[in-house]
């Protein structure tokens, strides 16, 4: 049996869309989270706000997590956007979950408070995980 670098890219197309999607999915993540959070995150990490930065990049990654695994796993792009839309929502109630446990959380994390930042990128990468594993099907 030989080896034919069209074997190779005989997928490229898959991997363009899907890879693509996420990319797209990722960005409207981006949107929606940071217009539904009290704060401007991106303002506070443009101001050197570390604190606004930590707690980003958990809901980023624990958003990530669980759109990687539809990738995998995904019968088609209508299955990963639908579980996209879930990993969205699962990270939003995050957020009001993580507010109710530390009801000061947001003006903390404005005030750059990066202990409490840090809480919550942790629940937040711990579910996007928890998340990402159910995933799997």
């Amino acid at each position: 049996m030989s080896y034919t670098v069209g074997e190779s890219i005989r997928y490229i197309d898959d991997f363009l869309i899907y890879f693509g999607l996420a990319l797209a999915l990722f960005v409207a993540f981006i949107v929606v989270y940071t217009a539904i959070t009290p704060y401007k995150e991106l303002k506070l990490i443009r101001e050197g706000n570390n604190a606004a930065a930590i707690s980003l990049s958990g809901a980023l990654i624990g958003f990530a997590l669980p759109v990687a695994s539809t990738v995998a796993n995904a019968v088609n792009v209508v299955d990963m956007v639908i579980f996209a839309i879930v990993a969205t929502v699962v990270q939003l109630i995050v957020f009001v979950i993580a507010r109710l446990v530390m009801p000061d959380l947001t003006g903390s994390i404005e005030q750059g408070n990066s202990a409490k930042a840090t809480f919550l990128a942790a629940i937040s990468v711990s579910v996007g995980m928890l998340n990402a594993a159910a995933l799997v099907y």
